[in-house]
């Protein structure tokens, strides 16, 4: 007999990175919370984020676009559920049209079961560094590969591009 629970496990997946940046935890806090900085580093390596909001408050939305090398733009929106200052966030992640109205993941063409997808941020300060841990729960199998490519290819500019 068949485990329910192993196979709804095995089509959803946690996006699970920690990165060591030179810069300290007040940058880094900046580079999510404050749309300028956030627009510096926002999705993969080519592309750009021409659009972002950020209401950062809980029950607050985030909205923001990656514009890729085709022209093309896609936008989220998050509903920031925990803040601690300095230290942590937590938000709902969701796809959004341009007005920032949630949408299927498929509007954008993405396959998959996308549900309840958290993104959870921590920091914290290491010699004047800051360690970032970011989980991102509820990413369909399909999809996980190319989660984490453009998670850590945001995090390479992260690093680049903010001080």
């Amino acid at each position: 007999m068949k485990n329910q629970h192993a196979d709804t496990a095995t089509m959803q997946k946690t996006v699970a990175i920690t990165r060591t940046f030179n810069m300290p935890v007040s940058a880094a806090w900046k580079a999510w919370t404050e749309p300028e900085s956030f627009k510096k580093w926002w999705g993969p390596k080519d592309y750009s984020c021409p659009f972002c909001t950020i209401d950062l408050r809980v029950g607050g939305k985030n909205i923001a676009s990656m514009k890729g090398p085709d022209g093309n733009e896609i936008f989220s929106n998050g509903i920031y559920r925990e803040i601690v200052p300095m230290k942590k966030l937590v938000y709902e992640d969701n796809f959004a049209d341009d007005k920032g109205n949630t949408v299927e993941p498929s509007y954008y063409g993405m396959p998959g079961e996308w549900s309840n997808i958290t993104v959870t941020v921590t920091f914290k300060e290491k010699n004047g560094k800051t360690e970032m841990s970011m989980q991102q729960e509820g990413i369909p199998a399909e999809m996980y590969d190319d989660c984490i490519t453009g998670w850590q290819q945001s995090f390479d500019k992260l690093e680049a591009n903010i001080r």
